[in-house]
């Protein structure tokens, strides 16, 4: 029951790690694969370049065939800890869907209660819950309320995931030192270690939790790099083949008759299934709306009573 708790705990450690680093070189598209220039999450910035917002992107498919009006998908990025608004907008926005699939490697007919309750004390959990407490965030599972009847698992067991990794001699060590490397190899050629040194001073800082969300929020906009690093020509478990599952449990939704749906899966994983859509279901992106998942504005920025900044819709860039 360990692995229950898999699919959001990897790209925490894999954030933790990133933020570790000063990505710097745009990862390298799937052999023989057009690489799509839509962006998942985007850091925005002030006029002095000071840092506002962490903002993720809700990608709304349509047929590329003008007679065809559905089906409809939204590619919905995830962020695993993030501001409690950014749930509560993600579960008003979830509620006009027929289905939205979601990641989680569990056993199938796994419920997750809501507000998260029994995610359990193992090292795992408590790395989340020790990262919302010392970010002033909250973590997914307790935000996100997968009780409602139109919430769909569309991910692997812990069983299918282990066996999809011994079949390509993967290991989740091996795969985690490989993206560590490639975050190492990247920040010789960028900060030259000073961005571990920033975070270390950040910790002992008053303001510390918002000095390292913003800190952290540089490296997320290119986490995907990170996550192309471990993909490889071949594919891998932790993003293709877990991908290749949520579009089988995607196409038996169409077919059951659902005409609106979206993807809520981890930014990693998007550009992968933006690429399915095109070339799977003949579906073309048509907008952006950007929401705010980490609110990075001090005082100085925001007058009382301000909000966060607004939900944006944009045109989508990609082909």
């Amino acid at each position: 029951m360990r692995c229950r708790w898999l699919a959001p705990a990897y790209t925490v450690c894999l954030a933790l790690a990133a933020a570790l680093s000063a990505l710097a070189e745009e990862p390298q598209a799937e052999r023989g694969k057009e690489k799509s220039d839509l962006q998942f999450l985007r850091l925005t910035r002030d006029a002095d370049k000071r840092p506002l917002a962490l903002e993720a992107a809700i990608v709304h498919y349509v047929p590329a065939d003008c007679s065809r009006d559905t089906p409809t998908v939204d590619l919905i990025a995830a962020v695993h800890v993030a501001d409690k608004s950014f749930y509560e907008e993600l579960n008003r926005s979830f509620a006009k869907y027929d289905a939205v699939l979601y990641e989680l490697v569990a056993p199938e007919g796994t419920k997750v209660p809501k507000g998260g309750q029994g995610a359990g004390n193992n090292p795992v959990s408590m790395l989340q819950k020790g990262m919302t407490g010392l970010l002033d965030l909250q973590f997914q599972l307790e935000g996100v309320d997968y009780t409602k009847d139109n919430m769909v698992h569309a991910d692997l067991s812990p069983e299918e995931f282990s066996e999809s990794m011994r079949k390509r001699g993967e290991s989740m060590m091996e795969t985690f030192f490989r993206m560590m490397g490639y975050a190492m190899a990247r920040q010789n050629q960028g900060s030259g270690g000073s961005g571990d040194l920033q975070m270390l001073m950040a910790l002992f800082d008053k303001n510390r939790a918002m000095i390292l969300k913003r800190m952290m929020a540089e490296q997320f906009e290119d986490l995907g790099g990170s996550l192309a690093a471990i993909e490889g020509p071949q594919g891998s478990t932790l993003i293709g083949q877990r991908n290749k599952r949520a579009m089988e449990v995607l196409r038996k939704q169409i077919d059951a008759g659902k005409k609106s749906l979206a993807i809520f899966y981890g930014a990693g994983h998007l550009p992968d299934f933006d690429r399915r859509l095109r070339d799977e279901l003949a579906l073309t992106a048509l907008s952006t709306r950007w929401v705010v998942a980490w609110d990075l504005r001090d005082k100085a920025q925001s007058q009382p009573g301000d909000a966060a900044a607004p939900a944006i819709e944009a045109p989508a860039k990609g082909p």
